[in-house]
């Protein structure tokens, strides 16, 4: 009996403990790659994936100043700015190519860099831009393109050392 009351003093403790929630259930994490291609010249060459988790990676490949891959954390701020910069260029289903040879392409400068986005979550989208097509038409779309990246603790690990 005597070792029996301590246990049933426990069970009675924790029966009269508040029930606790369940914590919330995120919703499904969200992943935007977006890759950076050459160009002629040192145009930095780089992929950067970020998930609505906070977690990111970027991975130098040339004229970087880190090459490698490198783990990040970004806040959720950071996140969403970065998806709403690129949230008017994604396509609503499937893959947009504005790349010479396609109908989204008329003209196109040579030697200019590229970039190519894809967002993973509800569905895959994805988008590939070459900076020379069709520019003054395009000019805001590649401003908004380009800039993305500055919205992410990247920016050190794109700048080249001098």
């Amino acid at each position: 009996m005597k070792r029996i009351a301590p246990a049933l003093a426990l069970v009675l403790a924790a029966a009269a403990l508040p029930a606790q929630a369940a914590p919330a259930r995120a919703g499904p994490v969200e992943t935007i790659s977006y890759e950076t291609g050459p160009c002629f010249g040192r145009c930095p060459v780089y992929r950067v994936t970020v998930r609505s988790d906070g977690r990111g990676s970027f991975e130098g490949i040339r004229f970087t100043a880190f090459t490698g891959t490198r783990p990040f954390r970004l806040t959720r701020a950071q996140y969403l700015a970065f998806a709403r910069r690129l949230a008017p260029d994604r396509p609503a289903q499937g893959e947009r190519h504005y790349q010479p040879g396609t109908p989204l392409c008329r003209q196109a400068a040579t030697d200019l860099p590229s970039v190519s986005i894809v967002w993973r979550g509800r569905g895959a989208q994805s988008l590939y831009v070459y900076y020379g097509c069709d520019r003054r038409q395009n000019g805001a779309m590649f401003d908004r393109l380009s800039s993305a990246p500055a919205l992410l603790p990247i920016g050190d690990f794109i700048a080249p050392t001098r």
